[in-house]
């Protein structure tokens, strides 16, 4: 028996002394860098192997909320381990982001317009979709029609699609966008379907119906749209479950292919043909709907979580190390999807992968450098940025920082390099001071800068700096260059990108992405986030700028964020 006592007494005797160490909490060991090997093409290797994992089948397309994406998130944090930044999370490197997923039901969904006595019934899916519906399983609404043009309340612009139309107890049929004379900055907050809702719900409408025009599908095929109408919608929640930034007073909210307008918008003397062709002159005028629509959708709704990766490299600067850079790049792409020449996995390499990987690289060359910038940095890696910019919304606010603190965001989302170039473009560079920083530090990598090659398709809103800029914080975005070398179109190129694989499987790893230009674009990353970490004063909107007016003061926005169409 003594030596079972004996042994039972030492047992316990280590018991109380891990109990007593882990008392103490004692702070964890600290982050140690990995070598850095700065030879030549050496940032182009890592750059190629992080994406060569991050978009391989095995994370299955990384959607928000998924296996896969729970693999690539850990892949980053070990990855910034490895760098030496350290964890600034909730959770060491990880922010929890609590959101709801939704999914449409077919049986039960209903789209019916009566006028005169007779009933038309549109096709699901091939005719029409209903959007998801955050706040009700079973949603229906039956109500007199009221078209309102694009749905525009701009009235320092002198427009008002509203004016001289009653909105309330109406659903609400509108086209996309938002009028051509607008200037860029304009259009883009004009045409978002965050502020067309919000108008319509502010109005009193019940319901929404968006058409389709020609133009909008010469974009984007309806067919190509619909192919993924089962895929999962999501909204960021609240801690009692409920879905954040929804509007619960439009009751269903549905959308119309161009095929189909015609038995929407033909009534009442006026023809879809001319609409169509009134909305592209800026002619377009509103007018009560003749008739009634009888929507219905069904919704599975359920709760859902995923996370942002969060990184920090600490200032070196006594009064500047407490405000904070924020590098940021969405590591979700749209997961599994139908079919595309036998290939179900979306694996989204360029998007965004390589915008990650080269976040990754960026993160590392300030963190080897021998000189610590003077404003501490953060690196994080978002989530759910294809579901509407939730996971950056949800960093914007809920920093894990304070909040006022941030001054500045560097955002990249889908480089396209697939073309050898010389040139860069920093999207949103004429906002805000960061003009001259960018600018300074373009010309010590050696690379152009050329001005945004399609501002009509209004990408500064459509990425994750949009949350930041919402949050008042001065921000740019870096995508890929359009000038090729050696006479190559880059253009063409990029274009061909996005007519072929843009969210489709055939965005993977073997396409012939040019990762020198990948390097490139890293050097000038960080050579942008140490300009901006050690300048005297933090950026600021420039005097009458559209973004900084509406958001610059200092403060989160509290208006709505809302998903990307439903026919993604």
């Amino acid at each position: 028996m003594r030596p079972f006592v004996q042994r039972w007494t030492r047992g316990i005797a280590l018991a109380s002394c891990l109990a007593s160490a882990a008392c103490s909490s004692p702070a964890p060991p600290p982050v140690e860098r990995e070598p850095y090997d700065a030879s030549a093409a050496a940032d182009a290797r890592r750059i190629e192997a992080d994406v060569r994992f991050l978009a391989d089948d095995l994370l299955e397309g990384r959607e928000a909320g998924t296996r896969g994406h729970a693999l690539a998130s850990l892949y980053v944090a070990q990855r910034f381990r490895a760098t030496g930044l350290a964890p600034a999370g909730e959770d060491g490197y990880y922010q929890a982001v609590p959101m709801l997923e939704a999914r449409r039901v077919e049986a039960g969904a209903r789209f019916v317009v009566e006028r005169a006595g007779r009933e038309v019934a549109l096709r699901y899916r091939e005719q029409y979709l209903p959007d998801v519906n955050f706040n009700a399983a079973d949603a229906e609404v039956e109500a007199p029609m009221v078209f309102v043009g694009q749905g525009v309340h701009a009235p320092a612009l002198g427009h008002d699609d509203f004016e001289g139309l009653e909105v309330r107890g109406r659903v609400a049929v509108l086209f996309n966008g938002a009028p051509a004379r607008f200037d860029t900055d304009r259009r883009a907050f004009h045409a978002s379907q965050r502020e067309k809702l919000r108008e319509l719900s502010a109005r009193g409408a019940v319901g929404a119906i968006f058409v389709a025009t020609d133009s909008d599908e010469a974009r984007s095929p309806w067919p190509r749209g619909v192919a993924n109408w089962e895929r999962p919608s999501m909204r960021l929640r609240d801690a009692n479950g409920t879905a954040l930034d929804t509007f619960p007073d439009l009751k269903v909210v549905a959308r119309v292919s161009a095929a189909a307008a015609p038995l929407l918008l033909d009534a009442g003397g006026h023809e879809t043909r001319a609409l169509f062709e009134d909305n592209a002159a800026g002619t377009l005028r509103g007018f009560p709907l003749p008739g009634t629509v009888h929507l219905a959708a069904r919704t599975r709704i359920a709760p859902a979580e995923s996370r942002n990766v969060v990184a920090r490299l600490a200032g070196s600067d006594h009064a500047l190390a407490a405000e904070h850079v924020v590098f940021s790049a969405h590591l979700d792409h749209v997961g599994i999807g139908a079919p595309v020449d036998g290939d179900a996995i979306y694996n989204g390499a360029l998007d965004n992968a390589l915008g990650v990987a080269i976040m990754l690289e960026a993160a590392k060359r300030l963190a080897q450098s021998d000189a610590p910038p003077k404003r501490s940095i953060l690196f994080v890696a978002v989530t759910a940025e294809e579901k509407g910019l939730l996971g950056a919304e949800w960093f914007a606010r809920h920093p894990t920082v304070p909040a006022g603190s941030l001054v500045a965001n560097i955002n990249m989302d889908m480089p396209v390099l697939l073309a050898p170039t010389t040139d860069v473009v920093p999207v949103g560079i004429e906002h805000s001071s960061l003009q001259p920083l960018v600018e300074a530090a373009a010309r010590e990598v050696g690379v152009a800068l050329s001005p945004d090659p399609v501002p009509e398709e209004s990408i500064f809103v459509r990425s994750d700096q949009y949350a930041f800029i919402r949050s008042g914080v001065p921000s740019i975005y870096l995508v890929g260059g359009y000038t090729g070398r050696d006479g190559v179109d880059a253009r063409a190129i990029n274009g061909a990108f996005l007519r072929e694989h843009y969210h489709r499987p055939g965005d993977d790893a073997s396409q012939p992405i040019r990762y020198d230009d990948a390097a490139r674009l890293a050097r000038l990353n960080a050579m942008i986030g140490r300009k901006v970490a050690d300048a005297s004063e933090r950026p600021r909107w420039n005097e009458g700028d559209f973004f900084g007016e509406r958001f610059g003061r200092g403060t989160v926005s509290t208006e709505p964020t809302v998903n990307a169409p439903a026919t993604e």
